[in-house]
């Protein structure tokens, strides 16, 4: 007894239940997506599911695209069937996950996802419920497995225009919150009580952020409000599901967009503490990096061709980090090694936000050190240097630097030459050299020379494919 008062004090956001709507329903004669758009797999898994007497429904992202010409990249179902029951269906199914189970049927590389349809948590915690749903002090929700009806799933979704149940059977579209109208008016609109679902899962303020980059509509009033108010919420959520939405924030095409919307609603800081403080103290300098790299990385994906994180991890770092270098090159240590050093403390910081894997961490320190490493070009260096497998990704990210307004005594320029040169006038670049200081340059010093064989630079690959 005395449990169940306390969690009602501890829960008062529990209190408040979703709003019942009548669904509309609307037929193939009321809106533009059509069967044959659809992928063939995610319509075999609905009319499966069907015949064996569940519901079922294609659901979520792929809907909402699809009624906005765009092309899904990823198709999802919701059925009344339980995971084990979806799971008895399909030899080529798995189930996964603990905190949202859900399966996996497996079509060669495409892979349809199917979730039972989830109802509202109970209003207390107890240990008869905790293995189904369980939440954490401040309301965010830890598990989610208790299943419920077709209404019930459409009013635990995050946002309108993501609740739109699509029956292939019929071509009809189940809309229980007005995610149609919602559509028509460009515009993201949380569903329920926008404080009470983004202390669920403060993840949904990124989501928000996305969807309205991705699909040029807009954040209804009420749905953004509350966002800079609880955009600390973010630091209660594990690195690595941070980073995962950080691809998807900046990998999606509309990186610059995003970046914007960040701003605005305060939620760059929580997801890069060091880079927005760096851009408080220098907007116009940091700011302009920033924007110039993303504006580079939507342009590779609208020409389609690869990025990698590295890049754009070092792009959103990178005004951090000389203020660091400086702080250790004042403890007397030179600047390359006082580099190194403020990358490793710099990166580490910013994976206890962002779990960064050493795969793209590596290539980031790569890239910082060459920017130490690209004015050192006397003797044999430069030719070096050319054949470094970071040349380019360290050329191009000393091009970003300028694009910022960073001086560099005509260093880009140089390098640009020194690649197209050929090899009488690379000589010739390189004696120029010492008729003049290097910026940056270290001590003379006769080295070895190699007998490795020298490569174009032509060869290095592209910064934003490394």
């Amino acid at each position: 007894m005395l449990k169940k008062l306390f969690q009602s004090f501890r829960s008062p956001l529990r209190r408040f239940p979703h709003p019942r709507r009548t669904p509309e329903i609307l037929s193939s004669r009321q809106h533009a997506l059509r069967r044959n758009e659809i992928s063939r797999h995610a319509v075999s898994v609905v009319e499966r599911l069907q015949q064996a007497g569940y519901e079922a429904y294609v659901v979520g992202g792929c809907v909402r695209d699809l009624l906005l010409e765009l092309t899904p990249k990823d198709y999802d179902v919701a059925t009344s069937a339980t995971p084990e029951q979806v799971r008895a269906e399909f030899r080529n199914a798995r189930v996964i996950g603990r905190r949202f189970k859900l399966v996996h049927v497996h079509f060669g590389r495409e892979i349809i996802e199917v979730a039972t349809f989830r109802a509202n948590h109970p209003e207390e915690d107890d240990d008869d419920t905790s293995h189904q749903a369980s939440r954490n002090e401040s309301g965010r929700i830890l598990r989610d497995n208790v299943y419920g009806t077709l209404e019930d799933d459409a009013q635990r979704r995050d946002f309108t225009i993501n609740a739109l149940y699509y029956d292939p059977s019929s071509e009809r579209i189940h809309d229980h919150t007005h995610g149609m109208q919602d559509i028509r008016n460009r515009q993201i609109r949380l569903i329920g009580n926008p404080e009470q679902r983004y202390q669920e899962d403060p993840v949904r303020m990124l989501r928000a952020v996305r969807f309205a980059a991705k699909l040029d509509f807009d954040i209804e009033r009420h749905s953004a409000d509350p966002i800079p108010e609880l955009a600390d919420l973010l630091d209660g959520i594990p690195s690595a599901r941070l980073f995962d939405e950080t691809l998807k924030l900046f990998l999606g095409g509309k990186a610059e967009r995003t970046f914007e919307l960040l701003l605005e609603y305060d939620l760059f800081a929580p997801l890069f503490p060091a880079s927005a403080e760096a851009l408080e103290e220098d907007p116009d300098y940091a700011g302009t990096l920033i924007r110039n790299a993303l504006a580079n990385t939507d342009l590779r994906i609208a020409q389609g061709k690869p990025v990698t994180p590295a890049f754009l991890f070092a792009a959103l770092l990178w005004p951090a980090l000389p203020a660091r270098v400086a702080e250790v090159q004042a403890r007397g240590l030179p600047p390359i090694p006082a580099m190194q050093e403020a990358a490793h403390d710099l990166i580490w910081e910013q994976c206890q936000r962002t779990a960064i894997p050493k795969r793209f961490t590596m290539p980031m320190r790569e890239i910082w050190d060459m920017q130490e490493r690209l004015p050192r070009r006397q003797g044999r260096r430069a030719d070096q240097l050319l054949e470094n497998p970071r040349f380019r990704a360290g050329y191009d990210f000393l091009l970003l630097r300028e694009s910022a307004g960073e001086q560099t005594d005509g260093l880009g320029e140089w390098w640009t030459e020194y690649q197209e040169a050929n090899d009488s006038e690379r000589r010739s670049m390189i004696r120029e050299l010492s008729n003049k200081d290097q910026p940056g340059g270290a001590p003379r010093k006769r080295r070895r020379s190699g007998g490795r064989r020298k490569r174009g630079a032509g060869e290095g690959s592209s910064a934003a494919s490394e």
